[in-house]
């Protein structure tokens, strides 16, 4: 299963089998119709933010059922809706607030095939070597942990038993997936995505994952199954398998590729994949196909890097750049093609050349936990794998187990979440706000996010009561463009943001800025536009302002917001701008530090937590750029 499998050989040594696999299986209990009346759904031309996981896994990944993992698909759903479950660890899950939409993306490589060989399915027990791997992993122990290591060896000689690779099986599978989320798709209610996990792990765990988003239901699904890297490992032939699918169903997709911080410099290569000149054609196909990029998730934080961004004192955040996917050691050559900002910038730079931009992301998170639990929330985090579920030992166990070495638990992050601007709560108008860009990602809490851009606003308009209605009006919300400025004018820029009622205060508001000059060099800079407190921090001759401070009790895992204001707006102008440079302009929103989820850990459990572990954590969102393209 290319090397999905690697992640997690050593992990079943710690999880047996031996329970009823199918013990909380609640396909059986769905509520929802069976066929959705046709009522009509309530939409709001100015958009509401709906909040959701575009990546989660299931038990029917590979890699998740091998950890334990035994909640399926209806199960995620039931429980992103708001009902409670029973985990792989025996303790009930409910999330305090659910999710108003859902993309199950199950690895699609094998998917389904884990669950059939540890129920015993008589569709794959004919062959003696499956049946074998079937009696062990039911044994658990050393001997579950052998039926990986020797489906990677395997795997790795092009020998894998067949209904791993087997396209009727992948088939049937597929369709027992369209069933389950066509039937908890709710229209107003509750999007269910028809949504898998293209898997690339070129060159031995270099993380070139994608998620492929269906616009369209069942009867358009169906027709084709995925497509998967016994395919193909080449992003490119997914774009192209993508385009073919359209043409042939007259659905719509997009992909969105995420942990570029674990490919070890191949996510943003300025290259064709073979190396060779990137060409206009190949530019735009990915330029069609993936407006989106995942920003942040529980693998670590793809904003950029203190060494590309030496000036932004927020970068050092929850960062994994040590190794890719199998913990091969990174280079710092390699950290200039892993990072959103700097992939942004290089974007420009390639449309200068070639006419389009490879690079034009906009921004969402996820959880990529593979738990069927998508949760992201300091106080409710319930982990990646089932080894990371609530426990007094899940900090500093080895949360992922690689071949040239491991994560200890408490550097997963529990992050993150998107939010969508849309028209209202269908995957139509989710899907096509997806792929305006008209999204931003959090890193959990549910911080509400506007950014507009134009040259025509006012001052006036950013505290009018039709607000909302003028950014649309007059400019361009996030993901938008800005084309030749006006003789005179710079670009403006209407932001707002307001708290969470749950989480923390807000810190700041910033913008960060990337160009390309004349000479074809690019440049970043970051400005802090609102703060709170107003009254008693001011910005420094060079712009920086001074830490909004820490309220965090970390015994008791409490704080309070006593410092930081419930919500901050601001209309900004650039003050350097040229109109005739590239640009891009996109928010970063800061809460007030608050109680990371390993603090709450420790007062839970009444621990003590090595120095190395971080005690609090500055939550925060990126909105999608505004690009500016004076041509």
């Amino acid at each position: 299963m290319k090397n999905s499998f690697l992640a997690l050989a050593i992990f079943l040594a710690l999880y047996g089998c031996k329970e009823d696999p199918k013990k909380n299986s609640s396909t059986e209990k769905m509520t929802s119709t069976e066929t959705h009346m046709k009522e009509e759904v309530p939409t709001n031309s100015l958009k509401e933010v709906y909040w959701g996981d575009q990546h989660l896994h299931t038990a029917w990944s590979a890699d998740a059922g091998a950890a334990g993992t035994r909640l399926e698909p209806a199960d995620a759903l039931r429980f992103a809706r708001g009902e409670e479950v029973t985990t792989a660890t025996h303790q009930k899950a409910k999330l305090k607030r659910p999710l108003d939409w859902l993309a199950i993306a199950d690895h699609s490589d094998g998917a389904g095939v884990i669950m059939a060989v540890i129920n015993g399915d008589e569709s794959v027990m004919g062959d003696p070597v499956v049946a074998q791997y079937h009696e062990d992993m039911q044994a658990g122990g050393e001997k579950a942990a052998a039926v990986m290591m020797d489906l990677i060896n395997r795997q790795s000689n092009n020998n894998l038993p067949p209904v791993f690779t087997d396209p009727t099986f992948a088939k049937s599978v597929w369709l027992d997936n369209i069933e389950i989320v066509e039937k908890f798709n709710d229209p107003g209610k509750f999007t269910a995505f028809i949504a898998y996990e293209w898997t690339s792990n070129y060159g031995g765990g270099n993380n070139l994952h994608r998620n492929v988003i269906y616009r369209d239901g069942g009867d358009i699904a169906k027709q084709m199954s995925p497509m998967t890297t016994f395919d193909s490992e080449n992003p490119e032939d997914l774009w192209k398998w993508m385009a073919n699918f359209e043409e042939k169903t007259g659905g719509s997709l997009l992909a969105i590729p995420h942990n570029g911080n674990l490919s070890n410099g191949l996510m943003f290569k300025t290259t064709a994949f073979d190396g060779s000149p990137l060409s206009s054609e190949l530019a735009a196909l990915r330029n069609k196909y993936e407006v989106l990029y995942e920003i942040t998730q529980g693998k670590g934080t793809s904003e950029s890097h203190p060494i590309l961004s030496p000036n932004d004192e927020f970068i050092n955040f929850e960062l994994w750049d040590r190794g890719n996917l199998v913990m091969v050691p990174k280079t710092k050559e390699m950290l200039q093609t892993e990072y959103a900002r700097k992939a942004l910038k290089d974007g420009l730079k390639l449309e200068s050349e070639l006419g389009v931009n490879p690079f034009k992301y906009g921004f969402v998170g996820g959880t990529d936990a593979h738990t069927s639990l998508s949760t992201a929330d300091e106080n409710n985090y319930w982990g990646k794998y089932p080894s990371s579920e609530p426990s007094p030992e899940r900090w500093e166990e080895k949360a992922l187990d690689f071949p040239s070495g491991f994560v200890r638990g408490w550097e997963l992050g529990a992050s993150g979440y998107t939010g969508v601007w849309a028209t209202s709560n269908t995957r139509e108008a989710l899907w096509d706000a997806m792929k305006r860009k008209e999204t931003y990602a959090s890193t959990g809490p549910r911080i509400t996010v506007r950014f507009f851009g134009g040259f025509d606003y006012t001052e006036g308009d950013i505290n009018a009561n039709n607000s909302v209605a003028i950014g649309y009006d007059k400019g361009v919300p996030m993901g938008g463009d800005l084309t030749t400025a006006p003789d005179g004018k710079s670009p403006v820029f209407m932001i707002s943001a307001v708290k969470d009622p749950e989480s923390g205060n807000l810190d700041r508001i910033q913008v960060i800025k990337g160009w390309l000059d004349a000479k074809g060099e690019t440049h970043e800079k970051i400005y802090n536009v609102a703060w709170g407190n107003a009254d008693k921090r001011n910005l420094d001759a060079q712009g920086n302002l001074p830490p909004v401070g820490n309220t965090v009790d970390v015994s008791k895992a409490t704080w309070e917001n006593t410092i930081g204001d419930t919500a901050l707006k601001t209309f900004w102008k650039d003050p350097e701008f040229d109109p005739t440079l590239k640009a891009f302009y996109y928010v970063r929103v800061l809460e007030i530090p608050t109680p990371r989820w390993t603090t709450y850990d420790a007062a839970k459990y009444n621990i003590k937590m090595t120095d190395e572990v971080p005690r609090t954590i500055q939550e925060r969102a990126y909105t999608s750029p505004i690009w500016y393209n004076p041509n």
